[in-house]
């Protein structure tokens, strides 16, 4: 049995794989990432939450993926993994650890290359030759960048609201269906951890109002935004962009409609990589 991770700093997805590429076990935690979870914070998430689900506590081989396991950041993810899946030293070398960006380009174009977008929680982007990941324009996290994700989205919405830019029942609205005060959203934004969760926590009613032209049009030119500062400085010209994310697959009308109007050619939009993952590691 080999076991695949794909996480987001909202959740992670683990795959429990047989010979041939059959799916013996699915389990969902909570995201891990190393940019704000400490080895012990994901030792203690993948203790609680996933070796009481899994039938096998030892698979052969883990590939994990997950947004914020950059070089410096993903031993501190092997470590944790090792110290509760593995159970000796002689092991390690079956622990693989990777960027959520290499998931999505293994998910959506295997040996093949691509312009692989990633828009859920966050945003990125690279160029995929079908072997490694060439170039990568930097996302820059929620406050500098990450164009069309779920938590700039977010975070749009509620600038707009909160500075009266959208009808005021739609404000009224937002703030009981959500159970917040203008008070409560500045104190999760600054104040609280994982500010980035919230914001995109409050997308979907983005996805609620899309008749509004106001609402439309926020969406729309976050794509745009996307686009044009990501995805237009790959060879946007000769190869499509494939998207992995819960924005890009449940705003997908609204994404094609973007893609169009900046002259950028759409593949593949699915909301996980998964399937494309365990086709990947399966023919290995």
């Amino acid at each position: 049995m080999i076991l695949i991770a794909d996480s987001g700093s909202t959740k992670t997805d683990w795959c429990a794989v047989g010979r041939g590429g059959t799916l013996l076990q699915r389990i969902t935690t909570k995201g891990i990432n190393p940019f704000f979870q400490t080895e012990e914070e994901i030792g203690k998430t993948i203790q609680d939450e996933l070796l009481p689900q899994l039938l096998d506590s030892k698979p052969e081989a883990v590939y994990f993926y997950g947004a914020g396991c950059i070089h410096d950041k993903a031993e501190i993810v092997r470590m944790a993994l090792m110290k509760q899946l593995s159970s000796s030293d002689d092991r390690r070398a079956n622990i693989e650890v990777n960027t959520d960006m290499l998931a999505a380009a293994r998910g959506l174009c295997g040996r093949e290359a691509g312009i692989v977008c990633i828009m859920g929680t966050g945003s990125n982007s690279c160029y995929y030759d079908g072997k490694e990941i060439v170039s990568n324009v930097s996302p820059l996290g929620f406050i500098l960048g990450d164009e069309g994700s779920g938590a700039v989205l977010g975070k749009l919405l509620v600038g707009d609201l909160l500075k009266n830019q959208l009808p005021a029942p739609l404000k009224e609205q937002f703030l009981a269906q959500f159970n917040l005060t203008p008070t409560d959203i500045i104190d999760r934004v600054y104040r609280k951890p994982f500010p980035n969760r919230f914001l995109a926590g409050l997308s979907p009613f983005l996805a609620q109002h899309l008749e509004e032209p106001s609402i439309r049009s926020l969406v729309l030119n976050s794509f745009k935004a996307f686009f044009l500062r990501n995805v237009m400085q790959y060879d946007y010209l000769h190869h499509q962009a494939h998207f992995i994310g819960s924005i890009a697959y449940h705003y997908k009308e609204l994404l094609i409609q973007a893609a169009e109007e900046v002259g950028v050619q759409t593949g593949e939009i699915l909301q996980s990589p998964m399937e494309g993952l365990i086709r990947y590691h399966s023919s290995e």
